[in-house]
């Protein structure tokens, strides 16, 4: 066994539903704890996917996703060539994990942020450096900057990040990337950016092609509301895309997965109604913690971060009451998933009965 991995402590997922209703004892249960897409997903995938010839199950899938290739690379102006697909952003971060990191390198994160890429750091025997953020949950660009030492390798910046909600603009992103070394990754998790206000003026995207050691990602699992199907992509530099995908596992995306990201890509309306009642329900939620006098990060995301005193029982009152928030990432800060307006609303007047309580 790997040294690296003998004391590794897993990222821990979410259970599923059902079990956990039964484990709880309720008969209604909404998750607001994952980021999952609470409008679910575009009927047009749906549709595909029962229209697809299950006489080809058989068939290894197209290895290259070539017709997701072509779709994606058109939406984001990129060369097809620069695309390395991923079963969800989870894999990902596997590869380039396994691609950029030798025992003892570094990897340097804004905390606190997503925990899979220090786990994979660990996994890969590296060492993670963390810069807290600033009060306001943005990155400290120049300690970052200060950070950056001949052993760091990969440098993670999750934009919008989570869990903070936090957005950073592509100025600050690229000359943070211009005054660092070319020999150091700059990977940026771009999952939450299609909820982000001017998504297009924020976007890395373009990156990639003028700077070596830029990476881009995103992920079909939050907008399009595709989690269970678990597709995610990088956009890379063209020099390191052979490199990539001979990291990559063959046949990793089955076909009915790039069926659905296929029909969920073509059909924008779906993603600007999801982005539009999101826009709308963080702005209720950003004004009832304004009026609570309640502490919050700007979030550009389809969650809020905030901080509550003793967060862990408010979590548990909002949990008997049929509505799980995600705990732990930071003591007495919840992250809460934007609901629906009826489940917005709900959660509301339930943290307004627990303050009666208390």
């Amino acid at each position: 066994m790997k040294a690296s991995i003998q004391h590794l402590q897993p990222y821990v997922p979410e259970k599923p539903l059902t079990t956990l209703k039964a484990e709880l004892g309720l008969d209604q249960l909404v998750r607001l704890s994952a980021n999952e897409n609470p409008y679910g997903t575009s009927p047009k995938v749906a549709a595909a996917v029962k229209n697809w010839d299950f006489t080809q199950s058989n068939r290894y899938p197209d290895a290259e996703a070539a017709e997701l290739r072509q779709a994606v690379a058109t939406q984001q102006h990129v060369d097809p060539d620069q695309l390395v697909f991923s079963v969800g952003l989870d894999e990902m971060i596997v590869m380039l994990s396994r691609t950029f990191l030798s025992p003892n390198d570094q990897v340097l994160v804004a905390t606190p942020t997503f925990g899979e890429y220090g786990l994979h750091a660990e996994i890969e025997g590296g060492q993670l450096v963390s810069v807290p953020t600033k009060t306001n949950g943005q990155i400290d660009w120049p300690a970052m900057q200060a950070a950056v030492t001949p052993q760091v390798k990969m440098v993670w910046l999750c934009n919008p990040n989570n869990p903070t909600g936090t957005v950073e603009s592509l100025a600050d992103i690229t000359a943070f990337v211009q005054a660092i070394p070319a020999t150091t990754m700059v990977l940026i998790d771009e999952a939450y950016l299609d909820f982000a206000p001017q998504a297009t003026a924020l976007t890395a995207m373009q990156l990639p092609a003028a700077y070596p050691n830029v990476i881009v990602m995103r992920t079909f699992s939050k907008a399009y509301g595709l989690a269970n199907f678990r597709v995610g992509y990088a956009v890379v530099p063209p020099a390191l895309a052979p490199t990539l995908q001979a990291v990559r596992l063959p046949y990793n995306l089955n076909s009915l997965t790039q069926i659905a990201a296929l029909a969920a890509i073509k059909d924008q309306a779906f993603v600007a109604d999801t982005v539009a009642k999101n826009a709308t329900e963080r702005a209720l939620w950003q004004a009832f913690f304004d009026e609570q006098g309640i502490q919050y990060d700007q979030s550009a995301a389809n969650f809020i971060f905030f901080t509550y005193p003793q967060a862990d029982q408010l979590a548990t009152y909002l949990l008997q009451h049929g509505y799980s928030l995600r705990t732990g990432l930071r003591p007495n800060w919840l992250r809460l998933t934007i609901g629906t307006a009826v489940d917005n609303q709900a959660i509301r007047s339930l943290i307004l009965a627990y303050q009666d309580l208390q």
